[in-house]
């Protein structure tokens, strides 16, 4: 029997963040007293756990929800929040035995029939917008007794396990207020308070303010918040965030600056740059079902085509200054594991001929119309100028016609995940730090892009990879995934890759504890 303990954690976000200290206008952000006041773009989709699985709603939910395993800042390993201790019992039992007398923020009991709550009803409900992706090898879940919980693989010795209990499909919901068979709406999700991390909701005007207290009964490895009250605020724009930090009126942004805001706040000697590891993957999904081509071979010519046809070199440099590197596979640099099979099958610079053999080949008339869906508000606001530059760079080929559409976060969320858009942006920020997070959710079973592709050799290749002890064997099964995924199937086209950044006043401390591969942006380590 092989028993594999748990240690400790850590994990940030993995975007564009600033940080600015209190001014003049602090109270029109909401806060008060020592309270911070944190800014941003993003749009919340739903507070549900089973409901969403973006970055916006992850950034309240990471700081209400605890977890069985969580990280704490500045390590990637996932440690016991919820759980005083976890291993693996048998090859495909996973067991946790949790931390006695917790409970949810509304006094409730939170006990090992929560956790298995949680975990069923996220399986149940399997909402196309929420994370179920991450849970394909959990069987099922057993609660023994009140601190025990069991986890039931479908496939034993799973490499990656304790790191999807960190993740957003591991949050604990109290069982006596969460419906087992569909998503709460968020404003009941602030009046029953069944959850149990750092934070409490003390006010909820959805994407317009949020307003957080310490949770003093929160028992977990992120400990007690360094600044009790938190108000987070939701702006329409960049530059007006932009404007909120430069005077003083908030004292976080995080999500997003574009890189024209980012260089101006670095001149400024009130606060200071700091850069983190980075993770986020941008990305173009093709709708298998819907996009150009009468056939499937029509239809992977067109992919191969588009693959081909792409500047990233231009949209890193002319686009983001830098601060986005090219990406040339699902798994971003840095990785173990990582390769560029796009660049070894479709170029590091764009290639008309080669774009346009693709397209004869398997008898595509041209131009090619495409209609391309991106997002203007979630992904930053350089989202435009990027996808005029992908348009620009996909016409100047002739090969295409491109029909460029925008829509904002909360309902190209909802119409992405019901066949609306036939080629669509989308962008990625991972759950755990292993190249697995960059596969699993995008390309397996119930995955996050929502646009049919599934395969029944490369699901098994997932399995292959994910229950592979020897670390050597695995690494070398993520490369031929990401081999096969460029070259048979190009369910997506990796655009560019990037760091986190985050710009602070020189009186806000812990920014860099929270800028780590975890990508979890907590408020808890912030102060002044």
């Amino acid at each position: 029997m092989r028993v594999t303990t748990v240690a400790a954690v850590g994990m940030a976000g993995l975007a564009l963040v600033a940080v600015a200290g209190c001014g003049a206008g602090r109270t029109n952000g909401g806060g008060s007293g020592g309270g911070l006041v944190v800014g941003t773009t993003d749009k919340i989709f739903s507070i549900d756990p089973a409901g969403s699985y973006d970055a916006g709603s992850s950034m309240v939910q990471a700081q209400i929800y605890q977890q069985v395993l969580n990280y704490a800042p500045g390590n990637a390993t996932p440690q016991p929040d919820a759980a005083r201790q976890c291993s693996f019992t048998a090859p495909a039992v996973y067991t946790c035995t949790l931390r006695a007398g917790l409970r949810f923020a509304n006094g409730d009991p939170l006990t090992a029939a929560s956790v298995k709550y949680s975990f069923d009803r996220v399986q149940r409900i399997k909402d196309p917008n929420g994370p179920v992706s991450l849970l394909s090898n959990l069987d099922h879940t057993d609660a023994p007794d009140a601190t025990t919980v069991a986890f039931t693989l479908k496939h034993a010795d799973d490499q990656t396990f304790a790191q999807i209990l960190a993740t957003p499909a591991g949050q604990i919901v109290d069982e006596k207020v969460y419906p087992a068979d569909k998503v709460l709406d968020d404003d009941a999700v602030v009046r029953a308070k069944g959850y149990s991390g750092p934070y409490s909701i003390s006010s909820y005007d959805k994407n317009k303010l949020v307003q957080y207290q310490a949770n003093s009964g929160y028992q977990g490895i992120l400990g007690k918040p360094r600044t009790a009250t938190v108000a987070e605020k939701y702006y329409a724009s960049s530059n007006n965030l932009k404007l909120e930090v430069q005077n003083g009126n908030i004292d976080v942004a995080y999500r997003s600056l574009t890189p024209t805001d980012l260089d101006s706040l670095g001149k400024d000697d009130k606060v200071t740059v700091h850069k983190g590891p980075g993770g986020e993957l941008r990305y173009i999904v093709f709708n298998l079902n819907t996009m150009p081509g009468d056939t499937p071979e029509q239809k992977l010519a067109v992919r191969k085509a588009v693959a081909s046809s792409i500047d990233r070199d231009a949209l890193s440099t002319q686009v983001y200054r830098g601060l986005y590197s090219p990406a040339y596979s699902f798994v971003p640099q840095g990785y173990p594991g990582a390769i560029e099979p796009y660049k070894d099958l479709y170029g590091a610079a764009p290639d008309k001929a080669a774009a346009a053999k693709f397209l004869t080949d398997a008898g595509v008339r041209t131009p090619v119309q495409i209609n391309l869906q991106y997002n203007p508000d979630h992904y930053g606001a350089s989202g435009s100028e990027e996808y005029a530059a992908i348009k620009s760079q996909l016409e100047a080929t002739g090969l295409f016609t491109v029909n460029l559409q925008s829509t904002e976060w909360v309902t190209y969320n909802k119409e992405r995940t019901k066949d609306a858009y036939p080629v669509y942006q989308l962008g990625w920020f991972p759950d755990y730090p292993d190249a697995d997070d960059y596969l699993l959710p995008l390309v397996g079973p119930d995955s996050f892009p929502q646009n049919h592709f599934q395969d029944p050799g490369i699901d098994a290749q997932l399995i292959t990879e994910e229950t592979e002890p020897d670390r050597n064997k695995r690494l070398a099964l993520i490369q031929q995934l990401q081999r096969d995924l460029a070259d048979k199937f190009v369910p997506i086209v990796p655009l560019l890759s990037g760091r986190s950044v985050a710009v602070a006043r020189k009186d806000v401390q812990g920014v860099d504890s929270t800028l780590d591969l975890a990508d979890k942006f907590r408020f808890g380590v912030l102060s002044r």
